[in-house]
C-alpha cells in the first residue's frame, strides 16, 4: 500500500509521529509536513519518502503516482477549509484534492476544540463526500491509564479506518454471552 501523511500543524505532531512509528514496515509511507510542523524523527527499516509542501508537483500530487490512501494528521483548521472549499495551493491540500477526485480513501484528523460552526460545517460537507473526519477523541472502554495507552488507543483507531491491520489498542470485549 502506498500512503500519503500530511502534518499540518504545529500542535499534534506527537500523534504523527506515533503514527509513523507503528505503521508496518510493508506500506510505502510519503511524508509531507508544512513548514508549522516540522518533523525531524527519522525512522529506520521503513519505507519512508519526504516531500516539500510547496511542491504542488511532486509525485504524489498526481493521481497517476497511485497513493492508495492519505490521511492529514494532525488537520488544522486552515488546511481543513481549503480542502473543503476545493483549494489546492500547497502539497498537502493538493494530496487531498487528488484523493477526492480519484475516490480514494482520505482521513481527516482535525485537531482543534471546541469546533467553530464554520468548521463544523466544512467537516459535514468533506464528510458527505466520502471524507472520514476522524478527531483524535478518546473512547473509555479501552482502560486508558496513560498518554501512551491514549496515544494508541488514536493511531489503532486511524489504523481500523485506512484498513492497516493492527493490535496496539485494546477493542471492546463484549462479555455479556
Amino acid at each position: 500500500m502506498k500512503l500519503a501523511l500530511a502534518v499540518t500543524g504545529a500542535s499534534g505532531v506527537g500523534l504523527a509521529n506515533k503514527f509513523i512509528e507503528h505503521l508496518p514496515n510493508t506500506i510505502e509511507l510519503h511524508i509531507v509536513a508544512s513548514k508549522n510542523s516540522a518533523i525531524v524523527s527519522i525512522y529506520e527499516n521503513k519505507k519512508i519518502f519526504f516531500h516539500n509542501d510547496e511542491n504542488i508537483a511532486s509525485s504524489i500530487s498526481s493521481g497517476s503516482f497511485g497513493i492508495d490512501k492519505t490521511i492529514i494528521l494532525p488537520c488544522s483548521m486552515n488546511t481543513l477549509a481549503k480542502i473543503a472549499c476545493g483549494i489546492a495551493d500547497n502539497l498537502p491540500t493538493r494530496i487531498a484534492s487528488v484523493a477526492l477526485k480519484e475516490r480514494k480513501t482520505l482521513l481527516l484528523a482535525p485537531r482543534e476544540m471546541p469546533f467553530s460552526t464554520i468548521a463544523l460545517e466544512n467537516m459535514h460537507k468533506l464528510s458527505f463526500m466520502g471524507v472520514i473526519i476522524s478527531p483524535p477523541v478518546i473512547a473509555y472502554y479501552s482502560d486508558i491509564k496513560t498518554v501512551e495507552d491514549m496515544e494508541m488507543f488514536l493511531v489503532g483507531k486511524w489504523y481500523d479506518a485506512l484498513g492497516i491491520e493492527n493490535d496496539i489498542y485494546k477493542r471492546w470485549c463484549n462479555n455479556d454471552k
